[in-house]
């Protein structure tokens, strides 16, 4: 384990609070790293040395990180997600990302990444994602909503076509369609319109709110 002098400061960020503090409680027990900010829906308020960008529901999680690189007050910028084609991750560290990691790693091997780009290196962690993600937290995970199943109704609730939502998760349109019908079979749901009626009553819209830890 790579040791640091002191703590490393850490923000989390993403559109949704159940997210953030998922993705916190992965980081809460190393001693290297001081989470001090988690942000949905908004940029952190403090200057940090790392910034962790989940993508998860995210439209536009390329220009979000640009934004998040232009921004002087962060030191380094890492992001976390699933989707980890080689042009995807290129096209991340191309946008600015000193860091690419996979939600297929564990705990340990997340804090050790974020040691390693606080370092000063360029840390690629591109594993392939299972098709059930356990780690982390997502929103609908206690009605049965696997995560890829809730990034779906996620965008849905967002008002985001198949289309698009394939485009944003890097899928096929029949796997989008998939995903929709064994979520809307949990959800008990058969149409559109009450998934996203479904959705905004189980926290799958976008939340705007920072703590300070």
């Amino acid at each position: 384990m790579q040791e640091v002098s002191s703590p490393i400061s850490v923000a989390i960020v993403n559109d949704y609070p159940v997210v953030v503090e998922g993705v916190a409680q992965l980081l809460a027990h190393d001693r290297r790293l001081s989470l001090v900010e988690l942000d949905t829906m908004a940029d952190p308020k403090r200057s940090v040395d790392l910034v962790l960008f989940d993508a998860f529901g995210q439209r536009n999680a390329h220009d979000d990180l640009g934004r998040l690189v232009r921004n002087g007050k962060y030191g380094r910028l890492v992001l976390y997600t699933w989707n980890v084609e080689p042009f995807q991750v290129d096209k991340a560290i191309e946008a600015g990302a000193h860091g690419y990691v996979s939600k297929a790693v564990d705990a340990q091997t997340l804090c050790d990444a974020l040691v390693r780009v606080h370092g000063g290196e360029q840390v690629i962690e591109p594993q392939q994602v299972p098709e059930e993600v356990t780690t982390g937290d997502w929103p609908g995970r206690a009605e049965g909503l696997s995560a890829r199943e809730s990034e779906v109704v996620s965008l849905i609730t967002q008002g985001v076509t198949n289309e698009e939502i394939a485009k944003t998760c890097y899928l096929s349109i029949n796997s989008v369609k998939s995903y929709i019908r064994s979520a809307y079979r949990k959800m008990g749901v058969e149409r559109r319109s009450q998934a996203v009626l479904w959705g905004v009553e189980h926290g799958m819209l976008p939340t705007r709110q920072r703590r300070e830890v």
